[in-house]
């Protein structure tokens, strides 16, 4: 006992070592040395390297030696751990842990007014030379943010860690990062490294400005700042400090927090554009994509926290899963073991737990998922301390290194395993104590007012569980509650038959040898009295069976998409020969009957009739119509993170390119009503919207891999009560009026043409700016525009306006007063994409009429009918049929609506558009006349794969219905096992038009505040 006092003495009075430095001390100066050697443990030294029965030594807060046979010097406190283990303490290198809550500021929170009459932000409120953004701030410094937050040090402590990065959360650009141990000295004191990293994110967190509103404004607002900070660090005339401070931070480690790995991808794109290396903190669903997130060659930070078990019992709200979900679920704890076994380098951090407690069961998850115990250890100590700059100091238990370590029970991933001890800088923290007697057997118990009765305690730590035995006639035996601080005890049962109700016991350990306890007693009738208990024998408890690991062979397959309708095999490339259809060519042969198209490579080998097979998959397809893929020139499906960037007048630097999702169902949807070619746009909420991005439908492919490649590029200008914010209230941002859209187009051209005038000039140091890039790119005919126009008289002013500007239009899109001025516009070489039967669903469009694409059509205008909505798409067959009826446009004509004319608007009928040797094989099979409501498309190829076979979505809608039903038993058996559940909630698929407005942004920080639990 006297040993132990001393110790505990001895490591007290370590803390004078951590006294600061340039702090007075009121009273006398103690610098006596910490000093300690732990001798006879099996020290694990890092992971790959462990000592048995080794010897360490710390003086103060640095470790002096580590290893077997080591002489204790003189002066030393010996602690023998003979059976224990010792550990380097965790580090986490993600979290906020110290920092405040960052709230909102200014009246921010989505632009043009949102209906309440607000004024727009557009730069900064904040006072000094700041960035013109407030998302920017890399001015940000967490080393004068941290405050110690006892109670979070004393849980992190507890759960083995010694030391964490801590991140300011907020912003786009957001500033550095800082390390610290979890001791409980002084701030001055814990302090590891001032700045680890620097940060980013796509969420613009409590930004007040408006813009950005969109995953590609925020991508957009970041490259601009990284050609900024180049520029600015070429002149001389301006002073930010936060470019100033962005760039000071270039040569520090780069920590990108991102959700979801198609995030990963989308911020690599960044990192390669500037030569950066990011380090990524992720959401934890790498293994959906593991190939292409190791392409990246970044480094992970990745969470421990898997998605709850779905409550679904009541089929009704078992409905409201999706496959996504419940797949997500099952295979989320799979991901540390797939980063793993691909060789990804990866650590772990706790955000992202609802509690600290569940940390280690996660682990020990993921470890029953394939995670070796081996790169555990790693992505816990060493992985993190590299990524973060620290490793000189932790991770690791060197000479030199800070005294962070961990005394164990057992091996460290162990079930059952205790933590003791954690030591920071040198400083002891009991987790539990390690000299606590153990009080596992069985005893002969007497409790006043109940008689003789058997206790036997059992479970870890020395004693942790108990139960209860009556002998004789009435013989019972039950579970007690036990609960054990030290020597003192509380037991508290209930025996079945026992008519004075519940019994409670408090007592402690009166002799250590043989053990015997004693205490008081309660019954619920009232009656106190005394209860004594005295060791009889040793537990004859029976060995725990080792519950077997899961096999990874036992859980569910990836598919590509990671939802509804993906398949764990994509359909592969094959020569086929189609024979005897009625092929629908949009050339000059016009419609052929009986005749055959060899699909071969990719492309259209040949079309004509009784072509020799060869090697080709014969397919059948008498009574059958073949037509070339159809082009939605309007469309707005496969985007991620809001189809607008609203908040100015124009957003010319956003790009659809950089948000294209792969994983959105109405791919597969629309290949079914036999699209292969979409051309995704921005909305119309500023008179100049984004770059467009035109995708063939490939499903299960990546968002690169959709994209069609080797195309001009377009931009989406509008027209009209959007852009000029008829129903976002007041106060909304320029322009607000007809008006003021014309005008918008004057000064953009206008600072356009200045601004490539200066970059022409040789030594002139021009700011590069990412929106008048893609003007420039207009006036040179590099990149075309597809106007969202409605009315005739807004039309004309656009006509007017790019002959005055020297710029052209190519397309007005869904135009729905195109027949007043299809003169005009066929004068000008503009196309038309319009609408079949809309009309009447508000003002602008109150002088529609059904005739309007025959008109232009007759006329001599290249005239397309798309769709600007998920569900129309997969029903354009059916819109080109209306033009029949509305107008007699003959069939033939009539589906080139739809196929060659909106190919020929995207400049890509020499690939697509019509059947045709050389071509892509972009190609349909029919049921039935295209043209008719009753045909349906049985197959579609895109570059000759059949991406959507009628045939097989039955063979894969019934595959998935089984595996929903899987997984719905095996959330049942989750739940009867004790494990938690939640609710289950519809998550509904985000569908864009136009008009639709959001912000991302600020949903997105409201998703990481959710999770963001430590």
């Amino acid at each position: 006992m006297k040993k132990i006092l001393l110790t505990l003495a001895l490591a007290f009075s370590a803390t004078c070592l951590f006294a600061q430095q340039t702090y007075p001390v009121n009273g006398s100066y103690d610098n006596r040395p910490g000093q300690f050697a732990f001798v006879n443990a099996t020290i694990v030294v890092s992971a790959n390297q462990t000592i048995s029965n080794g010897t360490l030594l710390i003086k103060g807060q640095t470790i002096q030696s580590v290893g077997a046979g080591t002489a204790v010097p003189k002066g030393y406190v010996v602690i023998d751990l003979k059976g224990k283990f010792i550990y380097p303490s965790l580090i986490d290198p993600f979290t906020t842990y110290g920092l405040p809550e960052a709230t909102r500021g200014g009246a921010g929170g989505g632009f043009g007014g949102g209906g309440g009459g607000r004024q727009s932000i557009f730069v900064s409120t904040k006072k000094g030379a700041y960035n013109w953004n407030e998302a920017i701030r890399p001015e940000t410094e967490v080393k004068g943010m941290i405050a110690n937050d006892s109670k979070k040090a004393d849980d992190m402590r507890k759960a083995g860690f010694g030391s964490v990065n801590v991140v300011n959360r907020d912003g786009i650009a957001r500033g550095t990062s800082a390390a610290v141990t979890l001791s409980d000295e002084p701030e001055n004191n814990n302090m590891l490294s001032a700045q680890t990293a620097a940060n980013y994110s796509f969420s613009k967190g409590t930004s007040s400005n408006d813009y950005p509103t969109s995953l590609m404004g925020s991508i957009a607002l970041l490259r601009q700042t990284y050609y900024d900070a180049q520029w600015y660090g070429k002149q001389k005339e301006e002073y930010n400090i936060s470019l100033e401070e962005f760039n000071k931070q270039q040569n520090l480690s780069q920590i990108f927090e991102v959700d979801g790995w198609q995030n990963i991808l989308r911020a690599d794109k960044i990192g390669k554009e500037f030569s950066k290396k990011y380090i990524f903190k992720t959401t934890g669903d790498e293994y959906q994509r593991i190939p292409e997130v190791k392409a990246t060659g970044a480094s992970l930070i990745i969470p421990i926290s898997f998605v709850k078990a779905f409550d679904v019992e009541d089929p009704a709200e078992a409905r409201s899963v999706s496959l996504t979900q419940m797949k997500g679920w099952e295979l989320a704890p799979t991901n540390p073991a797939a980063l793993e076994k691909a060789g990804i380098n990866f650590a772990i951090t706790t955000t992202g737990l609802d509690n600290i407690r569940d940390f280690w069961t996660n682990i020990r998850t993921a470890i029953d998922n394939g995670l070796t115990e081996k790169q555990a250890l790693l992505s816990v100590t060493e992985v993190p301390a590299r990524l973060v700059g620290i490793s000189d100091k932790v991770g690791t238990l060197e000479k030199g290194k800070l005294a962070n370590f961990l005394i164990t029970s057992d091996n460290l991933f162990k079930n059952g395993n205790i933590v003791f001890e954690n030591w920071v800088q040198g400083k002891r923290f009991v987790v539990n104590k390690i000299n606590t007697t153990d009080l596992r057997g069985v005893y002969a118990l007497n409790v006043d007012g109940i008689g003789a009765l058997t206790l036997k305690i059992t479970g870890t730590g020395g004693g942790s569980a108990a139960a209860i035995e009556r002998s004789g006639p009435d013989s019972t035996k039950v579970t007690a509650t036990f609960t054990r601080s030290g020597d003192w005890l509380s037991i508290n049962f209930n025996l079945r038959k026992n008519p004075k109700g519940d019994v409670r016991l408090s007592g402690y350990v009166t002799s250590a040898s043989p053990l015997t306890f004693k205490g008081e007693s309660a019954l619920s009738d009232g009656t106190e009295g005394h209860w004594t208990a005295s060791f009889k024998e040793a537990g004859k408890e029976m060995p725990r069976r080792e519950e077997p690991k899961p096999a990874l062979a036992t859980l569910g397959t990836l598919i590509y998409p990671f939802t509804a309708f993906g398949t764990a095999a994509a359909p592969v490339q094959e020569s086929v020969l189609l024979k005897n259809a009625t092929v629908w060519t949009n050339e000059k042969e016009g419609i052929l009957q009986n005749a055959d198209v060899l699909l071969e490579g990719g492309k259209i080998k040949a079309v004509g009739k009784g072509l020799s097979a060869g090697n080709a998959k014969v397919i059948d397809a008498t009574g059958k119509h073949i037509t070339a893929g159809i082009v939605d020139e309007h469309s707005h499906i496969a985007i991620a993170g809001g189809v607008n960037e609203g908040a100015q007048s124009s957003s010319a630097e956003v790009r659809i390119a950089d948000v294209v999702n792969g994983e959105d169902v109405n791919i597969y949807r629309q290949l079914a009503g036999g699209v292969t070619t979409s051309h995704l746009l921005h909305g119309s909420a500023n008179p100049i919207g984004g770059q467009s991005q035109l995708i063939k439908l490939r499903w299960g492919k990546s968002a690169e891999e959709l994209k069609f490649g080797g195309n001009d590029g377009f931009i989406k200008f509008a027209l009209g009560e959007n852009v000029k914010q008829s129903n976002f209230g007041s106060g909304a941002r320029f322009p607000v009026t007809r008006m003021g859209v014309e005008q918008s187009y004057i000064d953009e051209f206008t600072r356009a043409k200045e601004y490539q005038a200066g970059m022409a000039v040789k030594g002139n140091n021009v700011r590069r700016d990412l929106e008048l890039d893609a003007i420039v790119e207009i006036l040179n005919n590099k990149r075309f525009i597809t106007c969202h126009s409605y009315v005739q008289s807004e039309i004309n002013m656009l006509i007017h306006a790019a002959d005055s500007m020297g710029f052209k239009i190519n397309t007005f899109t869904h135009i729905l007063e195109g027949y007043k001025v299809a003169d005009k516009m066929k004068a000008h070489g503009i196309a038309g994409s319009t609408f079949a039967d809309w009309w009447a669903y508000k003002m602008e469009v109150q002088e529609a009429i059904p005739y309007n694409g025959a008109i232009m059509h007759n006329v001599g205008i290249t005239t397309a009918f798309n769709s600007d909505d998920a569900e129309m798409a997969r029903r354009l067959n059916q819109e080109a049929g209306k033009s029949v009826l509305y107008g007699g446009v003959p069939e033939e004509e009539a589906l080139k609506l739809v196929t060659l004319n909106p190919a020929k608007m995207l400049h890509i009928d020499n690939r697509v558009g019509s059947i045709k040797a050389g071509k892509d094989a972009d190609v349909v099979i029919w049921s039935a006349n295209p043209l008719s409501i009753y045909a349906k498309a049985e197959k579609t190829f895109v570059d000759g794969i059949p991406y959507w076979d009628l045939d097989q979505d039955v063979i894969v809608r019934k595959a998935q219905q089984g595996e929903r039903a899987r997984l719905i038993q095996k959330m049942l058996d989750s739940k009867s096992r004790g494990a938690r559940t939640q609710r289950p909630v519809f998550e509904a698929p985000r569908l864009y038009a136009c008009e639709t407005l959001e912000d991302y942004s600020a949903e997105l920080t409201e998703l990481e505040r959710s999770h963001s639990h430590e």
